[in-house]
């Protein structure tokens, strides 16, 4: 299971951008313990250090969904509040600071399938002397969804060059997935124009972030879950 997930501040103030930097780590550090894995593909740095205005993640796991309703609940967006005076601005009368978590359901990921991809041998291009261009050992390789298309000479092997340019073409469609993805966050990054207040999934409070309210923690779920197990197999051997 995949999903793409953004983090943002919107066009909130430095106090917002501050949080959701704080959150971001907490985030990959709850993933990693639930064996989500990761990728970064786009982040806005913030107006100061250690702040960020974005960040959008890819997220891949068998338990993604029960992992994602700990930040979600049973929605696509939701807020997270830092309860806390700012450290930027001193008197700033303000003490809840809000940023959101979104799913980017508009992105359809691009399927690398080696059925999808047309192979041409074509003569090898350039300096090599007569026997690289007396056959055509080159091969060119056109990912037909996309068009996207790459080209390998290295080896006179023709069977290695296909080799070499199958993993080069699926190295350029992730590339080219991956900038339309940023390409896409921040589009959606501008839109935030401000994240809705109140009601957060989440909260946070002081300088050093604690949690203050924190829904059904999906670790706690999780062992729970296998404590159950456990006793239910526990009961079938004394049967």
């Amino acid at each position: 299971m995949e999903k793409i997930i953004q983090i943002s501040a919107g066009l909130a103030p430095l106090e917002c951008q501050w949080v959701v930097a704080k959150v971001l780590k907490i985030f990959l550090q709850e993933a990693k313990e639930a064996g989500i894995g990761t990728e970064l593909i786009a982040r806005e740095e913030g107006d100061a250090n250690l702040t960020v205005k974005s960040a959008t993640l890819r997220l891949r796991g068998k338990d993604l969904s029960g992992f994602l309703q700990s930040w979600l609940g049973d929605k696509t967006a939701a807020t997270v509040c830092w309860v806390g005076k700012s450290t930027f601005r001193k008197l700033h009368p303000r003490s809840n600071w809000y940023i959101g978590i979104f799913v980017l359901e508009d992105v359809e990921p691009i399927a690398f399938n080696e059925r999808d991809v047309q192979y041409q041998a074509v003569r090898a291009q350039g300096a090599g002397g007569q026997n690289v261009n007396k056959v055509s050992s080159a091969v060119r390789a056109t990912h037909t969804p996309t068009g996207i298309a790459v080209f390998a000479q290295d080896s006179r092997s023709q069977l290695e060059n296909k080799k070499l340019a199958t993993q080069r073409l699926k190295e350029r469609v992730a590339q080219v997935e991956t900038e339309r993805i940023a390409a896409l966050s921040q589009r959606l990054w501008g839109n935030h124009t401000e994240v809705e207040r109140g009601n957060p999934i989440r909260t946070f409070t002081g300088t050093d972030f604690k949690p203050s309210y924190k829904d059904k923690s999906f670790k706690k779920e999780r062992r729970r879950g296998k404590q159950e197990l456990r006793a239910l197999r526990s009961y079938d051997d004394s049967e």
